[in-house]
């Protein structure tokens, strides 16, 4: 289990990099002015250079991709049930991309920026859960009429 969280959390370092460059170019292009930022425009004035604001979203990109890669851990918890999965994977990526995002500029640094922060977190969950849900269902219809189908060819 050590060694699959490992893997996990270094997969999730590639990914949480890939996430940092498709919001980058996300918030470049809501900007409009037709350049590319790597960096929040504001993330560079708080850092005091480009190269400064690119290696410490590099760096926390890293370290958040981690985090949610370990916590993909959580879905294989077969003892748990899935509203349990989906609320302690919840707390734990929320935790983990709420500072991420309000360092890195992603988010507007004011109230509305955070309950709008929360709201979207909120109902993306919401929307998995659902998927989730309506998948363990189905698998589990599939399991039961197997299971009547072995029990009336018995009979």
């Amino acid at each position: 289990m050590k060694r699959m969280a490992w893997v996990r959390c270094l997969l999730g370092a590639c990914l949480g990099i890939s996430i940092s460059t498709v919001i980058a170019i996300v918030v470049s292009a809501m900007l409009g002015d037709g350049t590319y930022y790597a960096v929040h425009p504001q993330l560079i004035q708080d850092m005091g250079s480009e190269l400064a604001a690119v290696v410490l979203q590099t760096g926390v990109s890293v370290l958040y991709g981690a985090a949610w890669g370990g916590a993909s851990l959580i879905w294989e918890r077969e003892d748990w049930s899935l509203t349990r999965q989906t609320l302690t994977h919840l707390v734990i990526c929320s935790l983990a991309t709420f500072p991420v995002a309000y360092l890195m500029r992603w988010m507007d640094r004011n109230v509305m920026g955070i309950l709008g922060y929360f709201g979207i977190f909120l109902m993306i969950y919401g929307v998995v859960w659902m998927f989730l849900y309506l998948g363990t269902k189905r698998r589990v219809e599939k399991l039961n009429q197997g299971v009547q189908r072995r029990w009336n060819s018995a009979e």
